[in-house]
């Protein structure tokens, strides 16, 4: 027989709702820093190849 289940309080939705938030904010973070790095020319991870007259 079903059973209704009980109901999660405030805190502990807040908590799981902030580590969701910070694994997306870890993400950008992470994204932003190639991005940079690649555009300064100091990414040792990427082979960007420069622009050559060929």
């Amino acid at each position: 027989m079903a059973v209704p289940k009980k109901r999660t309080s405030m805190s502990k939705k807040r908590i799981r709702k902030n580590f969701w938030k910070r694994k997306g904010y870890r993400a950008a973070l992470k994204a932003f820093s190639l991005a940079k790095s690649l555009s300064t020319g100091n990414s040792k991870s990427f082979f960007v190849p420069t622009n050559t007259n060929n």
